[in-house]
């Protein structure tokens, strides 16, 4: 089998995992139901898929110092520890949705707020779609998901893969962005790019401070 079959049949897969979590959530009791995302919308939010934003995107705003970014990792506190996105916070996604002796969500002030946007991610991006559909059912906004997760982001911007001679000159020139990502991530060495690749590669220049903290699984 190969692995466009493998790879769409885990994107099917994790749709209807996805469907039938929201239609779970939508028929649960929960106080306060009239401030809740009606069903429809949310489904129809989840299909749209505009929840998403790229490594590539993640990466430009970590780059260039995005004050509004906040990075979440819903992942185990063990797996933060051993590694995470520079800046991240750690709210796993087994206490996205506790609440403290008044009755009110611990993490409220961070998840529904309209000043940074939240970017959730895990090891790869079922995780993070749970905490985003958990969210958005409550009706809590500016919250999206990396596509892909740390995994995606190992693949795309830590050690990104040169594309074939024929490719387009806009692929060469996200191959020459995420190389230049890679080197500012510490992800290694950036080699030259050929001539023929007609494709200046973006300067960045990596800010004074700690060095990043990557990692993937």
């Amino acid at each position: 089998m190969s692995n466009t079959r493998i790879i769409k049949k885990r994107y099917i897969f994790m749709a209807f995992v996805l469907i039938g979590l929201a239609l779970l959530l939508v028929l649960l009791p929960e106080k306060h139901a009239s401030k809740q995302l009606k069903p429809e919308q949310l489904l129809q939010e989840i299909n749209d898929n505009t929840r998403y934003m790229t490594t590539d995107e993640v990466a430009e705003k970590l780059i260039y110092g995005d004050a509004y970014l906040q990075l979440i990792d819903v992942r185990s506190a063990d797996n933060f520890q051993k590694f995470h996105l520079k800046g991240a916070v750690n709210i796993p996604l087994d206490s996205i949705l506790n609440k403290d002796e008044k009755g009110n969500y611990e993490y409220e002030d961070i998840l529904n707020q309209d000043v940074k946007t939240n970017v959730f991610y895990s090891n790869g991006t079922v995780y993070a779609n749970q905490a985003w559909i958990l969210l958005r059912r409550l009706n809590f906004k500016n919250n999206y998901v990396m596509k892909g997760g740390l995994n995606r982001w190992i693949e795309t911007v830590i050690q990104p893969q040169r594309p074939l001679q024929t490719a387009s000159q806009e692929e060469f020139y996200l191959y020459n962005f995420r190389r230049a990502a890679s080197m500012f991530f510490g992800g290694g060495s950036v080699s030259s790019v050929p001539a023929e690749d007609n494709t200046p590669a973006p300067i960045i220049k990596k800010k004074g401070g700690k060095k990043e903290e990557e990692g993937g699984c």
